[in-house]
């Protein structure tokens, strides 16, 4: 599948996912769904708000090998978890997303989150920053966000959170299926592939 087909089949498969969730989440809704020209508005500032926070940060970004995790590199190639970095935090950094005229995601801008993941980093609450589980799930994220791009990846999460909430919508449901299957300590899968074969399945 070309990149262009993948990304316009993503965008209704997002839209399709799942039929009982979405019913349901619409039903409940009071605001129309995000429109391209509202993200198309704040995508510029919250590029921007990205890789300021993320330069502000980097200092503090450390190498993933440095918490010696014996099953994440069962789980994710050499590569990918030598370009990942995770930034230790009291309080991981939510872009100002009111402020860029995107009131309806103040409940995630004001979320107190144990991690939140841009481009290849990751923040990481101190207090749990030794839960490889916690890791795996960033990573899952960061996987996401390679193979989408960053205003696909944007987009797809925008439009998930505004359907159907946050831990439903489709790019954390995945996260959070990996963790579970992870936790549980089932059969060692590759996350990557995973990810790729989740983003292209039918819903």
């Amino acid at each position: 599948m070309r990149r262009r087909e993948f990304i316009a089949f993503l965008t209704g498969a997002l839209t399709d996912w799942p039929s009982n969730a979405f019913a349901k989440q619409r039903h409940l809704m009071t605001q129309i769904a995000l429109t391209p020209e509202e993200f198309h508005a704040a995508y510029p500032k919250l590029q921007a708000w990205i890789q300021k926070t993320l330069a502000t940060y980097e200092i503090d970004a450390q190498p993933i090998a440095s918490m010696r995790f014996a099953r994440l590199p069962l789980y994710f190639d050499h590569t990918s978890l030598e370009a990942a970095r995770f930034i230790p935090i009291d309080r991981v950094p939510t872009p100002p997303l009111a402020a860029m005229g995107l009131d309806r995601f103040a409940a995630f801008e004001q979320g107190d989150f144990n991690g939140v993941t841009y481009l290849d980093r990751y923040f990481i609450k101190r207090p749990v920053v030794t839960e490889e589980a916690l890791h795996f799930h960033e990573l899952i994220h960061v996987a996401q966000w390679r193979l989408l791009g960053p205003e696909s990846f944007l987009t797809a999460y925008a439009n998930g959170l505004d359907e159907f909430g946050y831990e439903n919508s489709p790019l954390e449901k995945m996260a959070y299926d990996a963790e579970a299957s992870f936790r549980r300590s089932s059969v060692i899968f590759d996350a990557d592939k995973f990810v790729a074969e989740r983003l292209a399945r039918p819903q």
